[in-house]
């Protein structure tokens, strides 16, 4: 059974068992108020007309009076509405008033004088189809000290039972309405708050069915707790997307750096491999075989392969320490980090920059103004970071300029490389911190495997740090490095 339909069973029977006691409470209430007014009159009038028989004794008899005459001080039993009968045991004769003779009935009685006590009081009796309610009290004899007669005032209860009737008709067939009315209104108000429930079973399935995490459940109702539970499984949902796109963009990023890591070691393992080949075939060639080739030569050839191979194995290292550097940050393993003076720091950087490989100008900027300021940072990480920008500066400046500067600002320090370069297009911006990332128009050209960069983003990351770049192609590019400031020492 589905939870609204459980929902409107239980509100359904807590309904009938409600309106079974309100009903019985009302009928009670009103049976009471009803019955007894009439009972009270018949308690009242019984004993006053007991008083007023007038007794007698004939011959050990008793007789009845007559009771035509007014028993009653103030009216006539008849305009009463009372009836009244009186049973004589000692004759068997029985004494009704006009009333109760014109409807040619009698009131049914005990047997017996001991039957009369015994059901002394009041009680229900219907006569032909007619109901009473009857006052019985017996009549004793004072002179004989014996029951001889009884005495039954009572009054048609036909309309109150009319009432009763009506009033049981009413509740019943009432409450049925009612309860009826109340389980179609309970189904339909279970249908309507289970149907944000039904929304989210449908998007469940139809996340299952195709795995379209972009799915979200639809509601314009009130933020009560069913709008509570469809945004918490929204933002869950929401959470999952996004968990789940960064695992795919992961996974995709894993495999590129495979095939660009497998791609960029192919090429120096077939290059050493290749001067392998050649030396070995030059050199275990008979000297008969090789005519054109004297000894000066085939050294130059064998030195020229080795310095190939030289270099491809320097490139190869470089590679490896690279890659483990990404390795290790892809871990989440960090460094130690201890207060850095920023100054001699980038001063020393400075001064052996000028010894790399280079073709453009090499112009250093005034660091004094970094002269006692601290960060807390891994003083070799933040030299191999400058020595990538500024590597790079040179790799891509054939002529012109690369400067190095410092400027502070806001409590940041930012550490300026510009260059007067080949530069590139902004299209190419958000890239260049990919791994493996190289423009096409650099693949081959510019040497390098496109790991500097990303190594580089990740110290300035792990220094809490950011980078900004400015770049426009055929002008140069402008790379500016902010770090946060610890502290700043007076200047000595």
């Amino acid at each position: 059974m589905s939870i609204r339909w459980r929902l409107t069973a239980w509100y359904s029977s807590i309904l009938a068992i409600v309106l079974v006691i309100f009903g019985l409470a009302i009928y009670g209430l009103v049976y009471y108020y009803t019955y007894n007014e009439v009972k009270s009159q018949l308690t009242t009038q019984a004993p006053r007309i007991n008083k007023q028989l007038l007794l007698t004794i004939k011959g050990g008899l008793f007789e009845v009076p007559n009771l035509d005459l007014g028993l009653v001080q103030e009216r006539g039993i008849d305009d009463s509405q009372l009836y009244v009968q009186i049973y004589n045991y000692t004759s068997g004769v029985t004494k009704t008033t006009q009333n109760m003779k014109d409807l040619n009935i009698t009131f049914p009685v005990p047997s017996t004088a001991t039957g009369a006590v015994q059901n002394e009081g009041i009680r229900r009796v219907n006569v032909n189809g007619d109901t009473f309610m009857i006052y019985q009290q017996p009549i004793k004899s004072e002179e004989l000290g014996l029951v001889v007669g009884l005495l039954q005032v009572g009054q048609f209860t036909g309309s109150q039972d009319r009432l009763m009737n009506r009033l049981q008709n009413v509740l019943v067939y009432g409450s049925l309405f009612a309860l009826l009315a109340a389980a179609t209104s309970g189904l339909f108000l279970a249908r309507k708050s289970m149907k944000p429930l039904v929304k989210v079973i449908e998007g469940a399935n139809q996340i299952q069915s195709s795995n379209d995490l972009s799915v979200r459940i639809e509601y314009d109702g009130p933020p009560d707790e069913i709008g509570q539970l469809i945004g918490t499984v929204n933002n869950m949902l929401g959470r999952t997307e996004v968990f789940y796109k960064e695992l795919e963009d992961a996974y995709g990023a894993q495999r590129r750096f495979v095939a660009d890591a497998s791609h960029e070691l192919r090429t120096p393992l077939t290059t050493i491999r290749g001067n392998v080949d050649f030396l070995l075939k030059m050199w275990t060639t008979e000297p008969g075989e090789r005519p054109n080739m004297d000894e000066e030569m085939i050294r130059e050839l064998s030195m020229e392969a080795l310095n190939d191979m030289a270099d491809e194995g320097k490139r190869m290292s470089r590679l490896v320490s690279d890659m483990l550097s990404l390795a290790r940050a892809d871990t989440g393993k960090t460094f130690d980090k201890t207060p850095v003076a920023l100054e001699p720091l980038v001063s020393e950087v400075a001064r052996r920059a000028q010894f790399l490989e280079r073709t453009a100008e090499w112009n250093v900027g005034d660091f004094s103004l970094l002269n006692g300021i601290y960060m807390d940072g891994s003083k070799d990480y933040l030299q191999q970071m400058l020595f990538i920008f500024i590597d790079n500066a040179f790799k891509y400046t054939p002529e012109g300029t690369v400067r190095f500067d410092a400027i502070v600002y806001q409590g940041q320090v930012g550490l300026r490389i510009s260059d007067t370069g080949i530069g590139m297009d902004k299209s190419e911006v958000p890239f260049i911190f990919d791994r493996f990332y190289r423009a096409d128009e650099s693949r081959g050209v510019t040497e390098g495997i496109g790991l500097g960069l990303s190594i580089a983003k990740w110290i300035i990351d792990e220094h809490h740090g950011s980078v900004e770049v400015v770049t426009r192609q055929g002008e140069g590019t402008t790379f500016v490095i902010w770090l946060p400031v610890s502290f700043s020492a007076p200047l000595e």
